[in-house]
């Protein structure tokens, strides 16, 4: 591991953000093509109802994990980076494994909350009553499919190369399970059985690569040590309940408006804004990617390197990641219909009126990767908290005005608050780039006054 580390010190930051990005582009671009071939099998073996069907449950599922999933691998980063940049595998180790029961504790009090959203509201879904006892299951093992804190552990080691062949295997998986299934016999319940059959087996590889990875570190002997790592890693608190509110907007912005289009507008009409939510995630797959490996960078060059350095970052990868998405809302114009009717059919093709829209708030996320970082990187997640909580309100906002345009009307107002949540960010993540420069710029002042004096 210290041969590898040695090799990334002599490459730019900017550089290795590149490196990283390539190695999960790599694993994402095989990933995306299995994701657009069994996506297809999925709605043309399903049709539109039963493909809204699976996307109801599939969506709630998503909803849930953003509401108990813990986005502890934002934790391990964040404080990791310092740890491993000292060589402290001891209390590197103590931090990865307190996210990991914070995980578990995660995953227990979403099973309770998928068994009241489950069992009390599917009516208001439509969902179909022999699907409801499926849909729980599937809840219940996608919460414990969770990777966060190994998923940190792997990107404070900066080991994105090895993360790829374990998320090679989700794609993988799903793209065998449905020829499987299309050859076997199609149905909703069998689709759900080996998603989540698939997602538990990623979760046990990941934390046993987290722990092949840095085995002095991954004990179970640091489980019971959560009180010391609490103590070492000041404000952690304060950061992991932040950071953790603000994922939960995000996914709630990425997640309620499809629940939302089912229940207002029908099944029917949520498989097909599902459809083209799936595709406009497949383009702007890039902003993803980007922000593993911006936020793990950025935390390193925080510890490690000069304020100008970092400040250099920030602004190469936001105009980098800029460009990357007007790309995006150019295939989505271009090439949406085309690539609607290719995967769902020509059922599917009105959904091209609810992509671009998705594409546009697409590329606000991908424009505005650098922004969150920044602003964690720096002591201020508040701040980013605080331009989510303005997103969410603009997202309702348009839901009530935009609703009754059906599927595309959602998608507008998804559109709509991207944007408000790029200006907001940006404003914020600007502001304290400029703070740093004056708090640089003043004690080099000082320094200079006591020379000459």
């Amino acid at each position: 591991m210290s041969a590898k580390r040695d090799r990334q010190e002599n490459v730019s930051p900017l550089g290795r953000i590149l490196q990283n990005t390539a190695w999960l582009l790599g694993g994402k671009g095989f990933g995306a093509i299995c994701g657009l071939a069994y996506l297809a099998i999925l709605t043309r073996t399903l049709g539109l109802k039963d493909f809204g069907h699976f996307s109801l449950i599939f969506g709630t599922a998503q909803a849930l994990i953003a509401l108990a999933g813990f986005q502890t691998w934002r934790v391990v980063v964040r404080y990791g980076s310092e740890h491993v940049h000292a060589e402290e595998w001891d209390k590197f180790g103590r931090l990865g494994m307190l996210c990991g029961m914070l995980d578990a504790a995660g995953a227990v009090i979403g099973c309770a909350l998928a068994g009241v959203v489950i069992y009390g509201f599917a009516h208001i879904l439509e969902l179909n009553p022999n699907y409801i006892d499926l849909a729980f299951w599937f809840c219940c093992a996608s919460l414990w499919a969770l990777v966060s804190a190994p998923t940190g552990i792997v990107r404070a080691l900066h080991r994105f190369d090895m993360a790829v062949y374990v998320e090679a295997i989700v794609p993988t998986g799903r793209l065998i399970a449905a020829l499987t299934i299309w050859m076997t016999g199609p149905s909703v319940g069998r689709f759900l059985l080996a998603w989540a059959a698939i997602d538990i087996l990623e979760a046990i590889l990941y934390w046993a690569m987290a722990r092949r990875l840095c085995p002095q570190a991954v004990r179970l002997a640091n489980l019971g040590k959560w009180r010391l790592a609490l103590k070492e890693n000041p404000g952690v608190t304060h950061f992991f309940l932040v950071t953790y509110a603000g994922a939960t907007i995000d996914a709630t912005m990425k997640n309620g408006p499809l629940l939302v289009v089912g229940g207002w507008v029908g099944t029917r009409a949520a498989g097909l804004y599902r459809l083209a939510s799936q595709i406009s995630q497949s383009l702007s797959k890039l902003s993803t990617l980007l922000t593993r490996s911006v936020y793990a960078e950025v935390a390193r060059v925080r510890v490690t390197s000069e304020q100008a350095e970092f400040r250099k970052l920030a602004l190469q990868t936001s105009m980098i990641a800029g460009l990357a998405g007007l790309v995006v809302v150019g295939i989505a114009l271009v090439a949406g219909k085309q690539l609607l009717g290719l995967i769902g059919g020509d059922a599917f093709e009105g959904g091209a009126a609810i992509l671009v829209p998705l594409a546009i708030a697409a590329s606000f996320d991908l424009a505005s990767v650098a922004f969150e970082p920044v602003l964690h990187s720096t002591g201020r997640a508040r701040l980013s908290l605080t331009a989510r909580l303005i997103a969410v309100a603009a997202l309702g906002i348009g839901l009530v005005l935009f609703i009754p345009l059906g599927p595309s009307g959602a998608a507008w107002a998804v559109a709509m608050a991207g944007f408000v949540s790029y200006v907001a960010m940006g404003v914020m993540a600007w502001r304290t780039l400029q703070k740093i420069k004056r708090e640089e710029i003043v004690p080099a002042q000082e320094e200079g006054g006591s020379t000459e004096a």
